[in-house]
């Protein structure tokens, strides 16, 4: 009886204890390492996060600058054409003041009396020639006779009484002024009747 009683304890004995220890000490080990890993993946991503949201701070500050740009050079831009129109017309006003004392003359040369026909078509037509060059460059010639004075317009030189014209109407022009679009470059000198 001695015998066979120990062989069966023994087995027994040495059965169970050997797998219920192992179960019992893997799940042990395994528990902390899910919490290392776990704490590893919320530490690395904290770095992670803080450089996403520098890099999309750096591309918000990088896109303002880009459009703060593209808004300067469109100003320049503009700001540029309207110099370039400007500095044009400006030209084109300086060229014509210096040629509005030989349309003054030309215009006192075909006012005298001549008995030379042919001198007096020649003038005709140079002053007709330069006319035609003052419209081409956008000058035209202040219509003021019998007109309303008009102080933007017109340089009153001389008042007179005169009842064929209305109150505040010029009744002579001693001078033709001329206008370059809406701008005037010499006004007309005039006498207007009160």
């Amino acid at each position: 009886m001695s015998k066979k009683d120990k062989k069966p304890e023994e087995t027994v004995e040495q059965v169970p204890t050997e797998p219920q220890q192992q179960p019992e000490e893997a799940p042990e080990e395994a528990a902390p390492q899910e919490t290392q890993a776990g704490q590893s993946q919320t530490e690395t991503a904290d770095p992670l996060l803080t450089e996403l949201e520098s890099l999309k701070n750096q591309v918000a500050q990088q896109e303002d600058k880009f459009l703060r740009l593209a808004a300067e050079y469109d100003n320049y831009r503009r700001r540029t054409a309207k110099e370039k129109e400007s500095i044009w017309s400006e030209a084109k006003a300086d060229a014509a003041v210096a040629f509005l004392p030989v349309y003054d003359n030309l215009e006192r040369a075909l006012k005298q009396e001549t008995a030379d026909e042919a001198y007096k078509k020649g003038v005709e037509m140079t002053m007709n020639q330069l006319k035609s060059v003052l419209e081409k460059l956008g000058i035209t010639e202040i219509d003021a006779l019998g007109k309303p004075f008009d102080p933007a317009l017109h340089n009153a030189v001389m008042h007179v009484e005169d009842e064929n014209f209305g109150e505040n109407t010029v009744a002579e022009v001693f001078q033709a002024g001329f206008m370059l679009g809406e701008k005037v470059i010499r006004f007309a000198m005039v006498k207007v009747a009160n």
